[in-house]
């Protein structure tokens, strides 16, 4: 859609088309899905009038809502996509209500009319039965032949109010996203909502209270365009030299020194991270060159959130926020591919509060299973609920209910959106779905579910922490809190896991399940031995038995000094028990 736009508009040449212009990641090509929100500016020319527009391309998975709310908090109006085959999904009925509460103007547009299995007719109902508008202002269109594009445009000119603000009051920009150039330092993209920047003014951060020269202001066409001045309406960018990633901060206020604004810009909602992880360095010298990667990756994606921590087995690293499993993916990948970093992930979890029989008001935040305090001080913890809304298809109903029972899931709703579409409510445990619930929705459904949710507090839960001991020594990595029902299953499970991807050494190696000092798993991986009795033809017994004693005794004493290496894929398999 973004590249039929540009074309329209004339705002690419022939030599740089290219599909998913504006996705310009590897990672972006390769899934086909946008990660990251682009900004570019067009022109439009209609009945002999010039406008310009400012476009940014959001993505639309529920794990990158917040690229989205920042976007709008940078805009005036919405183009809402619906695919014309797979109708309404739930994320997009989330993403809907974020521009709706930003009194943004909503152009429904339905997509990929000319697939053979387009339902145009029955899907533009379920958008007007959504928004409320008239049928003849749902536009179709194609964004592969081009069909209704320029419909789209005029849309655009028509309903969409242009910027207000006031070109000659104190500056006051919003800083919706930034990048990081190696040779440039940072580039800071914002909106101007009133006033005006010029190269060469000296301007002011009003979160960090800093002051920098804007070496160059400029708008965002394909490629940057230097400006002497960006006035009120429009998005550009702005170069000051700055080194420090932590000087700029996604949602801070941009004004004048010498005149500045009296109150910053509301900005956008906070972030809250969903999912925590540990990210390790493999190498351990490598641990300050993973935090450099992490801060630059900071700029880029601002939901990232991280901090220090150690662990004895995997030595220092960071204790890492998500907002959700595709996300924690994403940025493994992204730390591998754009920064070199080779780096091990541990089994993700959430953040949980624990209250102690000695101080019951006081909340103990448990982000890591080492946190929890032990079982016999615990007065009760408490776990993060979601609401869980999954729109689907009608014969899959059972099996999508039957998914969120397992996981603990209690059902408030159930909607039929049209005679074919059901959308069912839950409320669950983000816990459980953390690990593998999204894939196997989309098993279950057949590709046919869209999940969306959003936080709804704390409840009191049974809750224990399963360790894992490896040879009698517990790896603080493998460790997992999970409810109290579950702990027998997930703890069996893994030993039985690590046992497959453990390589066999010289002496036995015990892999032990336990909560608290009881074990409540086992499972051994049997030494490589070697035939110490093959020397012997014949004779009496007692000379086997004696070597095998000397044997044994070796072994005994190999075990105790032995150190087992975890391979990576231990980690990593544990996130799929379910397979």
């Amino acid at each position: 859609m973004a590249d039929r736009l540009l074309d329209a508009t004339g705002a690419v040449t022939e030599r740089e088309k290219q599909d998913q212009l504006l996705d310009n990641m590897d990672l972006e090509r390769e899934r086909g899905i946008t990660i990251k929100s682009h900004a570019i500016q067009m022109n439009y020319v209609l009945n002999g009038r010039e406008y310009v527009f400012n476009l940014i391309d959001t993505p639309g998975h529920v794990d990158f809502s917040y690229e989205v709310s920042r976007s709008i908090a940078a805009c005036e109006g919405a183009l809402l996509v619906v695919d014309a085959a797979q109708s309404i999904q739930a994320q997009t009925i989330s993403n809907l209500y974020l521009a709706l509460d930003n009194d943004l103007e909503i152009i429904p547009v339905l997509n990929k009319v000319d697939l053979p299995s387009a339902n145009p007719e029955e899907v533009t109902d379920d958008i007007v039965d959504l928004l409320g508008c008239n049928q003849e202002d749902v536009i179709h269109c194609s964004a592969k032949t081009g069909l209704g594009i320029d419909s789209i445009l005029e849309a655009i000119v028509d309903r969409v109010p242009a910027p207000g603000g006031d070109n000659h009051a104190p500056l006051q920009a919003l800083i919706f996203d930034s990048v990081y150039n190696p040779f440039r330092g940072i580039e800071t993209y914002f909106r101007v909502m009133s006033g005006r920047i010029s190269k060469g003014d000296r301007i002011k951060f009003m979160a960090t209270g800093k002051e920098y020269n804007a070496d160059e202001v400029g708008t965002l066409k394909l490629k940057q365009e230097p400006r002497k001045q960006v006035e009120t309406g429009d998005v550009g960018y702005l170069i000051t030299g700055i080194k420090e990633a932590k000087e700029v901060q996604v949602g801070d206020t941009v004004t004048l020194a010498s005149t500045p604004t009296d109150a910053p810009i509301e900005g956008f909602e906070e972030v809250k991270p969903m999912v925590f992880a540990g990210i390790y360095p493999v190498d351990t010298e490598d641990y300050e060159e993973l935090r450099a990667s992490m801060e630059k990756l900071q700029l880029n994606d601002a939901s990232l959130v991280f901090q220090p921590e150690s662990s004895a087995a995997l030595g220092f690293g960071f204790r890492c926020g998500f907002l959700g499993m595709l996300h924690l993916e994403i940025i493994q990948e992204r730390l591998e591919r754009e920064f070199d970093m080779s780096v091990i992930t541990t089994v993700p979890n959430v953040s949980y509060h624990a209250f102690t029989k000695k101080k019951p008001d006081e909340i103990v935040l448990v982000n890591n299973p080492t946190d929890l305090p032990e079982p016999s001080v615990i007065n009760h913890v408490e776990e993060p609920y979601i609401k869980a809304s999954v729109i689907t298809k009608a014969d899959y109903v059972g099996n999508v209910m039957n998914l969120c029972i397992e996981k603990r899931g209690q059902i408030t709703n159930q909607t039929y959106l049209t005679p074919d579409r059901v959308e069912l409510s839950f409320d669950m445990p983000l816990a459980e779905i953390v690990f593998d619930f999204y894939d196997r929705l989309k098993s279950v459904s057949r590709g046919y579910a869209s999940f969306d949710y959003s936080p709804i507090g704390l409840r009191t839960s049974k809750l224990v922490k399963v360790d894992i001991l490896l040879n009698g020594n517990v790896v603080d990595a493998l460790s997992a809190l999970v409810h109290a029902d579950n702990a027998y299953a997930l703890g069996k499970k893994m030993c039985e896991k690590l046992k497959e991807l453990i390589p066999r050494q010289q002496f036995d190696i015990p892999i032990q399940a336990a909560i608290g000092a009881k074990i409540i798993s086992r499972e051994t991986i049997k030494a490589v031995r070697k035939d110490v009795t093959a020397k012997c033809y014949g004779g009496d017994i007692t000379r086997k038995r004696k070597l095998l004693e000397k044997q044994k005794k070796g072994k005994k004493k190999m075990r105790q000094v032995g150190n087992v290496e975890i391979p990576q894929q231990a980690f990593m398999a544990v996130l799929q028990l379910n397979d």
